[in-house]
């Protein structure tokens, strides 16, 4: 049988961003997020070796959700300069990883990954 990995980079990136502090290169520029999440990604690649594999990140703007809910994520804090300027450097290297990134307008990261799994598990 065949393996699929899928990560939700999303919530990797803020889990990184906020559990490792003070990071950045010389010039002064945040990197923190960026470790955090490339390590866990090859200790992941290391531990659950897979076939298939994907980062999948949340796309930027509305979604469904909000359609269904204007009040969805409304009490949310905005993302932080020192974390938004990560992201395009982050997935540029999780590309050159070789990893497959995936970003669906208007659907979150953890409801294309279960269409995903869904989709792997009935294939």
């Amino acid at each position: 049988m065949k393996t699929l990995l899928l990560v939700d980079g999303s919530s990797y990136l803020y889990r990184a961003f906020h559990a490792i502090r003070d990071l950045s290169n010389s010039r002064g520029e945040p990197t923190n997020a960026i470790y955090g999440v490339l390590n866990m990604l090859r200790r992941l690649h290391k531990d659950y070796p897979a076939e298939f594999s994907a980062c999948v990140f949340d796309a930027k703007g509305k979604t469904f959700r909000d359609d269904l809910y204007p009040q969805y994520k409304a009490n949310r804090r905005s993302m932080p300069d020192e974390l938004a300027s990560q992201i395009t450097p982050l997935k540029e290297a999780i590309v050159a990883m070789g990893w497959p990134l995936i970003e669906v307008s208007g659907v979150e990261a953890d409801d294309v990954i279960g269409t995903l799994a869904r989709q792997a598990e009935q294939a």
